[in-house]
């Protein structure tokens, strides 16, 4: 029975799944993106998330416990550096999973796993100025100012000075 199971074992021993983990977690924060099966990729995450809400604080300590689960200085450097200031503000929900059709070869279900922050198509950056809009379900406040209307301008076409080809040629 499975009673009070919250890991996916992904049919490997238990070095060889954490082994299978760390790869994936050292590919990810190479590459931002990487495709994978729904299953590794739903482990992944539970994986992964704890490691970068670690690297938002830039201790030794962090640096040595993260290191302790990816045991590659390259990533690591990445995690600390590049990563770190783009997941700085965000409370959570790092990577974000997009299933895709299935494998051809075995029909297994395949996922593409990547990090919020990298994806340009989805975060689409505000306009200077413009104000974020407020997520509150509450009543509007009483202080609501009303929007400015905008005046329309008449736009005046100048007299154009009008000249015959056949009298600048007689000239």
């Amino acid at each position: 029975m499975r009673h009070g199971v919250k890991n996916n074992h992904l049919g490997r021993t238990t070095p060889h799944r954490k082994a299978l983990l760390r790869n994936l977690s050292i590919a990810l924060i190479e590459h931002k993106r990487i495709v994978t099966t729904l299953a590794k990729a739903k482990a992944l995450r539970i994986f992964i998330e704890p490691l970068l809400t670690k690297s938002k604080t830039d201790t030794t300590h962090q640096r040595r416990i993260v290191f302790s689960y990816l045991q590659n200085n390259d990533a690591l450097k990445e995690l600390f550096s590049v990563v770190n200031s783009k997941i700085a503000n965000r409370p959570g929900g790092y990577t974000r999973i997009i299933k895709l059709e299935r494998r051809l070869g075995d029909a297994a279900d395949m996922a593409m796993i990547e990090l919020v922050d990298f994806n340009e198509v989805y975060n689409v950056k505000t306009v200077v100025g413009e104000e974020k809009k407020k997520t509150r379900r509450g009543r509007p406040s009483k202080k609501a100012e009303p929007k400015a209307k905008v005046e329309e301008v008449e736009v005046v076409d100048a007299p154009v000075a009008e000249t015959t080809t056949d009298e600048a040629t007689e000239a």
